[in-house]
């Protein structure tokens, strides 16, 4: 591997038409990645991926909070930016520890998740479900010694505090029992202050194509240690600049990490060895 996306959802829907040739471009292109579980079938969908293309693919199970309840998400909610992968209305899943836990045996599981806390839409009860499930995917991530992967996000028009603030009083209540690399918080849209907060637990940052097209995030990126970075897709979701409005997949990852060199004044080099480097450390894969 040259490069490493470190969250992707290549077993989802959107690549039933072509999937293999999403993961032989990612091969020929020397690109790693780790398909991320969101619920049971999706969680199931991405360990059969990974061991039919065992060289380059791993997988993560859990439970991503807003299928913790029935809720219909649309294509601005989704970061879609109007292509063609459409809305969809999620059934709900109450989170089964013990189905999750046989799946999470399987070595080529390397972190639980994705789970956390989504605001974008909130009411009480929904809070409540996400707030359950998340904490048993943090006993679960304990009980087997495996990294979180962490969903977080705030709702319409807060710009601080919130879900991020939820997520690290949650985890704080667990920092004893956290493994030394506990995870990473994938797609980070907070400010510095709330990403050091982070980083004092020993997570990681991921960062997506969404550092091409804005610079909400330019601090962030640049004052992160460089151990402590990595480069995700989030595909088929949030296509890097090049590529806005079609359907992402995981070769896309190098646009990311040219992104990180350029804001930072590194060479991509540099920065390519460093988020694989971070990837292997924290995920644990060889």
């Amino acid at each position: 591997m040259k490069f490493i996306d470190i969250h992707c959802h290549a077993q989802f829907a959107a690549y039933d038409s072509d999937r293999d040739e999403v993961m032989k471009r990612a091969q020929e292109a020397s690109v790693g990645m780790i398909n991320v579980g969101t619920q049971q079938d999706t969680s199931l969908a991405a360990i059969e991926l990974a061991h039919k293309y065992p060289d380059i693919a791993w997988a993560t199970i859990g439970l991503h909070p807003i299928h913790t309840s029935k809720s219909f998400h649309d294509d601005q909610e989704l970061g879609m930016m109007n292509n063609e992968l459409g809305s969809f209305t999620s059934r709900g899943e109450v989170f089964d520890y013990e189905y999750y836990k046989k799946l999470a045996q399987d070595p080529k599981v390397v972190a639980i998740g994705e789970c956390g806390l989504d605001y974008y839409r909130l009411d009480r009860d929904t809070q409540n479900a996400q707030r359950i499930a998340f904490e048993k995917q943090i006993e679960l991530a304990i009980e087997l010694q495996k990294p979180l992967m962490l969903h977080i996000r705030n709702g319409r028009g807060m710009s601080g505090g919130g879900a991020y603030d939820d997520v690290l009083d949650m985890l704080m209540a667990y920092r004893l029992q956290l493994t030394a690399s506990p995870g990473d918080v994938h797609f980070f849209a907070g400010d510095w202050p709330t990403a050091k907060k982070f980083l004092s637990l020993g997570f990681t940052l991921s960062f997506t194509g969404v550092i091409t097209f804005t610079h909400d995030y330019d601090e962030v990126v640049k004052n992160t240690p460089l151990d402590m970075i990595l480069s995700e897709t989030d595909s088929p979701y949030l296509s890097p600049a090049p590529l806005r409005g079609k359907r992402n997949e995981p070769i896309n990852v190098k646009h990311i990490v040219e992104k990180i060199a350029e804001l930072r004044g590194l060479p991509v080099e540099q920065v390519q060895e460093a988020a694989l480097k971070n990837a292997k450390r924290v995920f644990k894969i060889a």
